[in-house]
């Protein structure tokens, strides 16, 4: 699949230097947007996908529409917490201030946003996303996110954002190193054709979550692991999930298994 980068056609110096570097960061091709339009631009270089730089932000233009970074519906869920209302993934966490996170499967980051605000500044929240333009974009935007809340910008910005297939990044990590690993494989089964990564369709990773992920996870967890899936699904009983959180008529719930549950 062919990712090229570009900027709009009267580009600022400053998207010129990032667009430059977000193909050197893809080891993809930076082409001049001269006049042409994204199809030209598409044919031309035989590409599928478009990042294009304008005024130091990204957006991806895949063949099913556009994607850009925003914290979406973790606004109105902070907004929540703030004023005393539980948020079930939160509750299904058991996340404590100074609490840390591992959000094995980071799409547009809106579960780790909420995360790390829970978390506070002492916390440690890392997003783990394969696909690399999906990843270069939220690492961008997080890091550049500007918002009139300071507690909305600040747990943004405290994310750690990394590009690697969860399966290989747990293995490398040193037993108990968070509190709580987290999965949301949801979006192999989207329930909203209008969802906000209906754009990303088609460059995202649908594996199914295995058995032997939900081990390393384990192995990883200083308290729990918690799965994100729809409210009937039976993935909770095939992963061994007991323990579901969710409310009575929310479509999703949060699967949790404990680590002293799990024996280890």
């Amino acid at each position: 699949m062919q990712t090229i980068v570009t900027t709009s056609h009267k580009p600022d110096p400053r998207s010129v230097v990032i667009g430059v570097w977000a193909a050197e960061v893809l080891k993809t091709e930076f082409v001049e947007r001269s006049r042409m339009s994204l199809e030209a631009l598409k044919i031309k270089h035989n590409a599928e996908n478009i990042i294009v730089v304008a005024n130091g932000d990204m957006k991806l233009y895949s063949s099913r529409g556009e994607y850009f970074f925003h914290p979406s519906m973790s606004v109105p869920r902070i907004k929540a917490i703030k004023q005393g209302k539980s948020d079930h993934m939160i509750a299904a966490m058991a996340l404590k201030p100074g609490g840390s996170v591992l959000d094995c499967t980071l799409g547009l980051g809106s579960d780790a946003i909420v995360a790390s605000f829970a978390a506070g500044p002492e916390g440690l929240v890392t997003g783990i996303e394969a696909v690399p333009e999906l990843a270069l974009l939220v690492k961008h935007g997080m890091a550049n996110y500007q918002s009139e809340s300071l507690a909305l910008k600040s747990a943004v910005e405290r994310i750690r954002v990394e590009c690697a297939f969860y399966e290989q990044y747990l293995t490398g990590i040193p037993d108990q190193a968070y509190d709580v690993v987290y999965f949301d494989p949801m979006f192999r089964h989207p329930r909203l054709k209008s969802s906000s990564m209906e754009p990303l369709r088609g460059i995202v990773k649908y594996d199914p979550l295995s058995p032997e992920a939900v081990q390393e996870a384990l192995r990883v967890a200083r308290e729990r692991v918690v799965m994100k899936e729809n409210n009937f699904s039976q993935e909770f009983a095939r992963l061994g999930f007991r323990a579901v959180i969710g409310g009575r008529y929310s479509p999703v719930a949060f699967g949790i298994i404990e680590k002293q549950e799990a024996g280890l």
